[in-house]
């Protein structure tokens, strides 16, 4: 009988946990309007053999306004303004641009900065695994071209980001440092493009 109490209280408390990981993201979603963190991004292969690393700084402001600053091992900026996301490989000195309608839809940066969570994703709760909570966010359009994605709480705070795309190749973002609510620059969320870059709009 104890061993099967013991089980029960066990079996209860992983999901409470589960359930507050749920709750985690709904409320990052609906009180944090703004933030900026720290990632390390690691890809991985779909056969798990070849790993690469690159690592930035995040920011957002709700809605549909982020940027994604890529320093090392390559500079790379993505940047939603509300109306267009841009992207500017510093070693090619080229920009692409495109509608945000046509960018974001179901993707990881519309779970991060979006206005409409629980309109474009359905939420389950996962074991929780490497000392977080995990959430999986199931994209309600049908042409969502991941297989998974899920994000990982640390009590109430986002601590990991994990996407498996439509070739099975993996990628985690580890966010560090990071602080909901803080005023974001507006400039942050302005493209401008560098002096002699290529600019191809889609």
């Amino acid at each position: 009988m104890k061993k099967f109490l013991l089980s029960l209280t066990l079996l209860l408390a992983g999901a409470a946990a589960q359930a507050d990981a749920v709750d985690a993201l709904r409320e990052f979603a609906h009180e944090v309007k703004s933030g900026k963190a720290s990632f390390t991004q690691t890809v991985t292969s779909p056969d798990g053999k070849r790993k690469k690393v690159s690592s930035g700084s995040f920011e957002f402001q709700r809605p549909n306004q982020f940027r994604f600053a890529y320093a090392k091992p390559f500079e790379q900026v993505i940047v939603a303004d509300g109306h267009k996301v841009w992207i500017y490989d510093a070693d090619l000195n080229q920009a692409s641009s495109r509608k945000l309608s046509d960018a974001l839809g179901a993707t990881p940066a519309a779970l991060l900065a979006g206005a409409n969570l629980e309109r474009d994703f359905t939420l389950k709760a996962l074991p929780t695994e490497g000392g977080l909570d995990w959430v999986q966010a199931v994209a309600k359009q049908a042409e969502s071209t991941l297989q998974s994605l899920k994000l990982g709480f640390r009590a109430k705070e986002l601590a990991a980001m994990e996407i498996v795309d439509g070739f099975g190749q993996r990628s985690r973002l580890d966010f560090s440092a990071v602080q909901a609510n803080v005023p974001v620059p507006a400039e942050r969320f302005q493209f401008k493009l560098p002096a002699g870059a290529d600019l191809i709009e889609q």
